[in-house]
């Protein structure tokens, strides 16, 4: 595999010898000092170039980072805007291990959006053309404290999408439960976990793309029984995940709006729970709800 070094050096090499790259940024999690390093960590670098589009005509031009094991074509997907004018991918799993997520990128687009990121560290600026850009830093991701309005509504949002669960489940459709739970549900209570966190914290910190770096700030037990509400695909298993996740987010929620100055509503929670019990007992054959 690679070193980083080698492959800092082939990525400026390239750069420094085509005459069309006129700068090299890179950004992502290898310019994010509160990201640990590890072999995965992908090189995420952006070539300033004078036309963007003899780049896209002529796709062999990437074969000189390496050999190549899998890729994407991002900007290629049907489903998805582009703007290849402006800017355009190519991401590249090598056969050595290393991967570049790599774009060219007109020179007008990179001056009116690099600041826009505030993990953008330029590697190389042949004309001085792009405008100078303080340190590297996460601030943009960090937790941020909830208002009144956000705290309550997300209270609101993880009970009541517990109601379509609860439906789900006496219907024994797992693909939607597993949907919900995980994409609606889910999503409630990472954000008062990483509220608890930011409070910890004076909203300090960031806890990563999908919550992945709460570990870092809850305790022991608190991480565990957050693992504890993934849940496996049978009925049994999700109801079980699917009560962890209550006695966990009623917790939490409890705490910060203790902190913040936020009445929970404990009647809402109270009112769910006993739905959510009464229709995991209600019977395959039942005519009524209630």
């Amino acid at each position: 595999m690679r070193t980083e070094k080698e492959m800092q050096e082939l990525i400026l090499n390239i750069a420094k010898q085509d005459e069309r790259i006129r700068a090299v940024y890179m950004n992502g999690s290898r310019t994010n000092l509160n990201v640990p390093k590890d072999i995965f960590q992908d090189y995420d670098i952006v070539y300033v170039v004078t036309n963007t589009i003899p780049f896209i005509q002529d796709k062999s031009w990437i074969d000189c980072f390496g050999e190549r094991l899998f890729m994407q074509y991002p900007d290629e997907h049907p489903d998805y805007p582009s703007d290849k004018e402006n800017f355009y991918g190519w991401l590249m799993q090598f056969k050595d291990g290393n991967r570049i997520d790599l774009h060219v990128e007109s020179i007008s687009h990179a001056k009116e959006n690099i600041l826009n990121d505030k993990l953008c560290e330029i590697l190389l600026d042949k004309d001085n053309l792009l405008p100078e850009i303080p340190k590297t830093t996460d601030e943009d991701y960090w937790v941020k404290c909830p208002s009144k309005e956000q705290y309550l509504c997300t209270c609101n949002e993880f009970w009541w999408c517990l109601d379509n669960v609860a439906k789900g489940l006496w219907r024994e459709e797992i693909p939607y439960v597993q949907d919900m739970l995980n994409f609606h549900v889910r999503k409630q209570l990472e954000k008062v976990l990483s509220w608890k966190i930011g409070i910890e914290t004076n909203f300090s910190v960031s806890v990563g793309k999908s919550a992945k770096y709460m570990y870092k700030w809850l305790s022991e037990e608190e991480w565990n029984a957050y693992l504890e509400t993934y849940c496996a695909g049978t009925v049994e298993a999700c109801w079980n995940a699917v009560f962890r996740m209550c006695d966990l987010f009623e917790k939490v929620a409890v705490y910060v709006g203790d902190h913040l100055g936020y009445e929970y509503n404990v009647e809402e929670g109270k009112c769910c729970r006993g739905f959510l019990e009464h229709v995991r007992k209600l019977p395959k054959d039942a005519t009524e709800i209630y």
